[in-house]
């Protein structure tokens, strides 16, 4: 197994891990969030799939965005399977992307996101993306507990 494949089951088990804690969330807590300042449960969500594809197209361009028109932004909050369905292509397109680098690739591609205080070789800004999904897939364990609500087995 190479380090793509490697990085590729990663976002494949963060994503399965993070699927298995939003479809577990009961519908009326979707809205639920522990103090004003924060996101809702499906604010977290929605950021956590929309972020993921902002990242894809920083990675493509190999640097921040000038400008980012989210295909998430005008959609109304509904349930988690429509967020997921609504993610489903453009995180396909990024998957589609991940396989099409070398291994050398993931050293020789730097990503230049100086705006938010770094650059990072592409191996080392993939596993960025997958950790952005895994805190806030713990943040949002955190708000069950809060919430009182039975949390889903993550380590199976």
């Amino acid at each position: 197994m190479n380090s793509i494949d490697l990085i590729l089951l990663n976002f494949n088990e963060v994503r399965r891990r993070s699927t298995k804690v939003w479809t577990s969330i009961p519908q009326e807590i979707l809205h639920w969030k522990p103090d004003d300042e924060a996101m809702t449960c499906i604010e977290m969500i929605r950021h956590v799939l929309e972020s993921e594809h902002y990242y894809h197209l920083a990675i493509q361009n190999q640097g921040s965005l000038a400008v980012f028109d989210s295909p998430f932004e005008k959609q109304p909050f509904t349930t988690v399977n429509e967020e997921l369905k609504l993610a489903e292509p453009f995180r396909n397109d990024f998957i589609e992307t991940m396989k099409s680098f070398s291994e050398e690739d993931l050293t020789s591609i730097k990503i230049d996101r100086s705006d938010s205080g770094y650059i990072r070789s592409l191996g080392d800004m993939l596993l960025r993306v997958a950790y952005h999904e895994s805190v806030h897939t713990g943040q949002l364990l955190d708000y069950l507990r809060m919430a009182r609500v039975p949390r889903v087995r993550v380590w199976d």
